[in-house]
């Protein structure tokens, strides 16, 4: 992706460019560079999100959470699947932080 302006890509494109490479990087291990497969999502996980993945108590939540995120029921997550569990993990760190004492936003219960 690359910006019209002589400035270079904008953050948010940036962002974008960045996450792309992410879900490359782990897309088509298993043969489909399209998605995720089961084996993939659970390696991004343990990976990228390791203090996320090490820190539950029920082993099966990583199954559950790509249950949940394969909407077409696949088996595979594809990327806007993939997106569903970022925007739902920034929307869960916005909310914490928006609740924070310190963060000056307004409490949320």
């Amino acid at each position: 992706m690359s910006s019209k302006y002589a400035g270079g890509p904008t953050e948010t494109e940036r962002c974008i460019e960045s996450l792309m490479a992410v879900f490359q990087r782990y897309a088509g291990r298993d043969g489909n560079a399209r998605s995720l497969s089961k084996k993939e999502f659970v390696t991004f996980m343990n990976t990228e999100l390791a203090s996320f993945s090490k820190n539950q108590k029920d082993p099966g939540v990583l199954d559950r959470m790509m249950k949940k995120l394969d909407m077409n029921c696949d088996g595979q997550l594809d990327f806007a699947e993939f997106l569903n569990l970022i925007g739902g993990l920034a929307e869960a760190c916005h909310e914490h932080v928006l609740s924070s004492p310190t963060s000056g936003g307004p409490k949320r219960s």
